[in-house]
């Protein structure tokens, strides 16, 4: 406790590579826990280094982006929002963290004095460089890969990575997303890249995993984890923000039975494959590129849509069935893939109502 006032009475020194650590000096990596919010519902990384005799305790943070930033939501859509590093003290972070109620874990690292003393100078690089900003990458470039690749350059090889396996990114986020709408919303605009194989390690909690495992040389590169803060991580179930209420609202559209109301769908259906077409072509998030869910939310719904309002007999058929067959081509396609019961509801609709729109059609 007596250390933890002392820490609290000296201000965060303006480091520089002239600080010179002490022997005692500890690096660890501290992981916190997920949040409901979207950019935290993945958990954060950061760089703690702590030096009682230079009375040190400050925590390096490669995930802080500014809201006030210029046309900062086009900026985010089109993936060269810029991110930089930050420096604070340890309890002002842990304050912070412990506020929104999130866990904080530690593992320090079994560094010796020299590798401690060039991070620390790597670090304060970051904050006095060009290096200090970086356009952000869902996958490849962001809190957590940042760490990943100043830690494998002191150890001097790629000793922090993604373990082998079968998964894909999409596989490894998936578990991440507790909120189901945002879930499915994610879902519905990740592309191809998210269903590669994974072989970056890009989350704090499956960096956290690694770290707990991780040697160089026979030797353990961490140190057993230390929990700092318990969190509240855990998000209470609700029935409005869950499938069930999906489900709900599919039923009350059907027993409507609304020729308005399937009109109105389609249209909403189709421009947001419209959205998808234009903002693969705008953005530069690769993740979001070569989106086969516009097989599903088909631009041609659009057109289908008008023919069904003016009662246009032979396009209703025309249409409606290419848009049946690109829907059971998507259906086929993500059959075998992690969100297809999440996705499956608004399949079963598209096809439910685009069939018996058919089907009626050609009976008249």
């Amino acid at each position: 406790m007596l250390k933890k006032l002392l820490f609290l009475l000296f201000p965060i020194l303006s480091f520089s590579q002239n600080v010179t650590l002490s022997d005692n000096a500890k690096v660890s990596i501290l992981t916190c826990g997920t949040a409901p919010v979207s950019y935290a519902m993945y958990g954060h990384t950061g760089i703690r280094i702590t030096d009682f005799v230079n009375q040190i305790d400050v925590v390096y943070n490669y995930g802080a982006f500014d809201f006030t930033t210029p046309n900062f939501m086009m900026k985010f859509v089109k993936g060269d929002l810029q991110y930089f590093v930050t420096n604070e003290n340890y309890y002002d972070f842990e304050f912070n963290y412990k506020q929104d109620g999130r866990s904080i874990v530690e593992q320090e690292l079994n560094l010796t004095p020299l590798q401690k003393q060039q991070l620390l100078n790597e670090l304060s690089n970051s904050l006095t460089s060009d290096e200090r900003f970086y356009t952000y990458k869902f996958i490849d470039k962001n809190c957590t890969t940042m760490v990943v690749d100043k830690i494998n350059k002191i150890l001097g090889s790629e000793v922090l990575k993604q373990p082998k396996s079968e998964q894909s990114y999409r596989d490894i986020l998936y578990p991440y997303m507790s909120d189901f709408y945002m879930k499915l919303g994610i879902q519905i605009i990740f592309g191809t890249k998210v269903d590669q194989p994974a072989t970056r390690l890009f989350l704090p909690l499956e960096f956290e995993k690694v770290l707990e495992t991780a040697t160089q040389n026979g030797q353990k590169i961490a140190q057993p984890t230390k929990i700092l803060n318990q969190g509240t991580d855990n998000v209470p179930f609700s029935y409005i923000n869950s499938t069930y209420s999906l489900l709900a609202a599919i039923v009350i559209l059907i027993l409507l039975n609304k020729k308005g109301i399937q009109i109105a769908y389609f249209i909403f259906a189709g421009l947001l494959g419209l959205f998808f077409s234009l903002v693969g072509l705008y953005s530069l998030h690769e993740e979001i590129l070569w989106n086969y869910n516009i097989l599903l939310f088909n631009p041609l719904l659009l057109v289908f849509a008008f023919y069904y309002w003016k009662n246009n007999t032979s396009k209703i058929i025309l249409f409606g069935q290419i848009c049946i067959a690109c829907t059971l081509i998507y259906l086929a396609y993500i059959v075998s893939k992690v969100q297809l019961l999440i996705i499956l509801p608004i399949v079963s609709l598209h096809l439910f109502w685009l069939i018996k729109i058919v089907m009626k059609v050609k009976k008249k």
